[in-house]
């Protein structure tokens, strides 16, 4: 016996032994009960349950993937499942869009990425929906998001010039805005046309 041969003290054993019969209760109780409250809060609120969820463990969230009608989502998951090796990211996808469809079959959508509303990296509750994140874009990072949020705070944006002036804006990230119409409403430039 190990024990034994360390000459550890009876009582330091016992406490141990003890630990190991209350340890595995005590954590049971713990998710039981972390359990109770997340059901709750997805059941009375389920747009803060659904904006904590993304915004704390959104890996894999593409506002690309998740925005698509139930049916394209359902074609998606089966068409991952049915990979022979999917990856990490393939699998938090799946999870991510299964939650989307719960959301749909609640009435939940979510809002795509607005040049004005979205934060950087939480998602939002606005008028019974969900507005996505900057960070939910492929390709769009924090360290270019955080640079337009601060430049609209100061003033709104005058044209995709001044975006890309005033937020620091590259043109990968540009094209990523404009393709998910984060844009609409915006001139390409600062000059007004007189005819």
């Amino acid at each position: 016996d190990l024990m034994a041969e360390a000459h550890v003290p009876d009582w330091f054993v016992d406490s141990c032994r003890k630990i190991k019969y209350m340890f595995p209760k005590g954590h049971a109780v713990a998710y039981v009960t972390m359990s109770l409250r997340v059901a709750w809060f997805k059941v009375h609120h389920p747009l803060a349950y659904y904006c904590a969820y993304f915004t704390v463990r959104g890996d894999g969230f593409d506002a690309t993937t998740m925005i698509l009608p139930p049916e394209e989502a359902r074609k998606r998951i089966r068409e991952i499942r049915n990979m022979d090796n999917p990856t990490a990211l393939h699998k938090n996808t799946v999870t991510c869009l299964e939650l989307v469809l719960e959301m749909n079959m609640r009435g939940i959508r979510f809002l795509p990425v607005d040049l004005y509303r979205s934060d950087v990296r939480r998602f939002l509750i606005e008028d019974g929906s969900i507005r996505c994140p900057f960070i939910s874009l492929p390709g769009l990072g924090e360290s270019a998001a955080v640079p337009i949020v601060e430049a609209r705070a100061q003033a709104p944006f005058l044209s995709v010039e001044d975006l890309q002036t005033r937020g620091r804006v590259g043109a990968a990230v540009l094209e990523t805005l404009r393709a998910h119409g984060a844009l609409q409403g915006l001139s390409e430039t600062n000059q007004i046309s007189m005819f």
